[in-house]
């Protein structure tokens, strides 16, 4: 781990221990024995059933990594990237940040294509990503709206406010897509230019555009990008049951939420994950029990608890299978890591193409 690295994971550390100790402050009669017991009593089997939909939606997510491929490998089938798809998102459980590329890395060497082709492709489906999403909170409120304003709970200004961010943050990611799809060379050569006195940083943005509209240049036509919209959509939506697996599971009248404050869970837990330690997560635990016990005004036990309970389910629970996959290949997820880092660093070094 180089000194960059260190210094991210220690300013984390220290955000993250702020957090806690806040959380835990407010929660002055915190009972241990409570909290073990509402773990202990959550129903198993729909746990698991939670963790099944969280396997299905890595198998969905290999599926629009295949249709990303069509152009250039129609060949290649969805089952072939599944392996990838595990070993990846397990590198990105036990590393951290570290283990983000791992993916693209892995499903470039499997597919014989560039490394920066894939790492434009990982840029498209994080737009993706953040478009579902947004469509899905845009849904909620107009279903909240139809509510009375007498029956609309507390948090329905939270939700409100996260599905017109997402809907702003989409629109500007389209309106940069449309731009770059277009101008990217120009735009490219621009920042270079704007950059000209700190040249390593600007030749390091301007490689992100030419990556993100080598990305753009995957999707091909209109029906390619509908597809690609629907198994967005319905991955997200996927993910969303699996949340309400989880909190249905301790049987508690307060965790009996709808659709609405599952969305409002997500939102908060992929908020929390950019503060994301090593293995331990952080980040999103922390969101996650906030948005419980201060939204929902869940018991400080059982929120904890459930937190934790979603961050195993939703993030960790794929490190098993990723780790033996990684072990039947002969592969190293720490070399893994290092390598898809320092391929970064030769693409970002190497001169742009005349």
């Amino acid at each position: 781990m180089d000194k960059k690295r260190i210094l991210a994971s220690v300013v984390v550390f220290l955000i993250l221990a702020v957090l806690v100790y806040l959380q835990y402050r407010h929660w002055r009669t915190f009972d241990w024995a409570t909290f073990w017991s509402q773990t202990d009593r959550v129903n198993k089997m729909e746990v698991l059933g939670g963790i099944a939909l969280v396997y299905f939606a890595y198998l969905l997510r290999a599926v629009r990594w295949k249709i990303f491929l069509r152009s250039v490998r129609p060949q290649t089938k969805a089952t072939e990237l599944i392996s990838p798809t595990l070993t990846g998102f397990s590198g990105l459980a036990l590393l951290g940040r570290a283990g983000e590329f791992i993916r693209p890395y892995l499903i470039a060497r499997r597919t014989g294509l560039t490394f920066s082709s894939q790492l434009a492709v990982w840029a498209i489906e994080r737009a993706f990503d953040v478009g579902s999403v947004a469509v899905l909170m845009l849904a909620a409120v107009a279903q909240a709206r139809r509510m009375p304003a007498a029956l609309q709970p507390k948090w329905f200004h939270n939700l409100f406010i996260g599905a017109y961010f997402l809907t702003a943050l989409t629109l500007g990611m389209v309106a940069a897509a449309v731009l770059v799809r277009w101008r990217g060379e120009r735009v490219a050569q621009w920042i270079e230019g704007r950059f000209a006195h700190r040249k390593e940083l600007g030749h390091s943005l301007a490689m992100k555009v030419r990556e993100f509209k080598d990305g753009l240049d995957t999707i091909h036509g209109a029906g390619s990008f509908v597809w690609l919209t629907i198994v967005s959509i319905g991955m997200w939506c996927v993910i969303a049951l699996s949340y309400a697996a989880v909190t249905r599971s301790y049987h508690d009248a307060s965790l009996n939420i709808g659709p609405l404050q599952i969305l409002i869970l997500m939102g908060s837990s992929m908020a929390g994950s950019m503060l994301q330690l090593p293995a331990v997560g952080g980040g999103s635990q922390v969101a996650t029990i906030a948005a419980l016990s201060r939204l929902f005004d869940v018991r400080p036990e059982l929120a904890a608890s459930c937190g934790i309970l979603l961050w195993i389910v939703t993030f960790a629970s794929v490190v098993p299978s990723g780790v033996l996959l990684a072990q039947h290949e002969h592969l190293s997820l720490r070399k893994l890591s290092e390598e898809s880092h320092r391929a970064e660093e030769d693409e970002i070094g190497r001169p742009p193409a005349a």
